[in-house]
């Protein structure tokens, strides 16, 4: 792999981890958003609640889990 190659790769997975978090911040927010107002339904709905605390588990540790996969050797 060339050094060309490589940068794109880091820059590739750092661009990935950003949007796994900025995608899940959004996530949290709407979820919310269905939770407490009228925005998506009249009168707003429990199952925004445990949306937002699935989008917020993956707003921490998905990043994480990501660095794990890469870090393991891929097998041939």
């Amino acid at each position: 792999m060339t050094d060309r190659d490589e940068e794109a790769m880091w820059r590739n997975r750092f661009i990935l981890m950003n949007l796994l978090r900025i995608g899940a911040t959004i996530g949290v927010l709407a979820s919310l958003a269905l939770w407490q107002s009228d925005v998506f339904v009249e009168g707003g709905t429990i199952v925004g609640f445990p949306l937002a605390l699935l989008f917020l588990v993956a707003s921490f540790w998905g990043p994480k889990w990501l660095a794990g996969r890469w870090r393991e050797t891929p097998e041939p």
